[in-house]
C-alpha cells in the first residue's frame, strides 16, 4: 500500500523538474491501460489524442527550457504550474488504485495523492533548481545540467509508469 503514495510523490518530483513530462507519462499509462482512470474525473488522460498532445507540450517544454530567456522555475507562474501538475498527477495515481485493496475512500485517496504529488513537486522544483545550478557551476555553463535534468525527468517518468504496468 505504501508503493502508491511513494509513486505519487515521485511523479510530483518529475512534475517539479518538468511540468509537462509527468502528465504526458501518466497519459500514456492511461492510454495503454496501466493507469485505470476511466471511472474518475481524470478520464481525459486516457483519451485517444491526449497522450500525443501532452507529449508535444512536454517536448516543447524540453526545448524551451534550454533557452536562457525562459524565467526561473521559482517565479510564481512557473512554480504554480509545477505544483498543479504534481498535485493532479499524484491524485491520478492514487485514484487509479483498486478500491477493494486500498482501504480508503475515493476522497481520501484523492487527497493523499494530491498532497503527495504536491510535496513531490515542491521537492522537484526546488531540488531541481539547486541541482541544475550546481551542475552549471561544475560545467561552467547551463546546458549540460539542463540536459541531465531533462534526462532525469524523462527516465524517472518512464520508471514510474513502468512500475504501474
Amino acid at each position: 500500500m505504501f508503493l502508491f503514495p511513494a509513486l505519487a510523490f515521485l511523479i510530483g518530483v518529475i512534475a517539479g523538474l518538468r511540468a509537462m513530462v509527468a502528465p504526458a507519462a501518466l497519459s500514456w499509462a492511461a492510454w495503454f491501460g496501466w493507469l485505470h482512470v476511466s471511472d474518475i474525473w481524470l478520464a481525459f488522460l486516457g483519451w485517444g489524442f491526449m497522450p500525443w498532445l501532452l507529449t508535444l507540450l512536454a517536448l516543447a517544454e524540453l526545448v524551451l527550457d534550454q533557452r536562457p530567456a525562459i524565467p526561473s522555475r521559482k517565479v510564481p507562474l512557473q512554480f504554480g504550474t509545477r505544483l498543479v501538475s504534481g498535485a493532479i498527477c499524484g491524485a491520478a495515481l492514487m485514484m487509479a488504485l483498486d478500491l477493494n485493496t486500498a482501504h480508503l475512500s475515493p476522497g481520501e485517496m484523492a487527497t493523499e495523492g494530491l498532497v503527495a504529488g504536491l510535496l513531490g513537486a515542491v521537492a522537484g522544483t526546488l531540488g531541481g533548481a539547486e541541482a541544475r545550478a550546481w551542475l552549471a557551476r561544475r560545467f561552467r555553463r547551463d546546458s549540460p545540467g539542463a540536459l541531465l535534468e531533462d534526462a532525469a525527468a524523462v527516465l524517472g517518468a518512464v520508471g514510474i509508469v513502468s512500475a504501474m504496468a
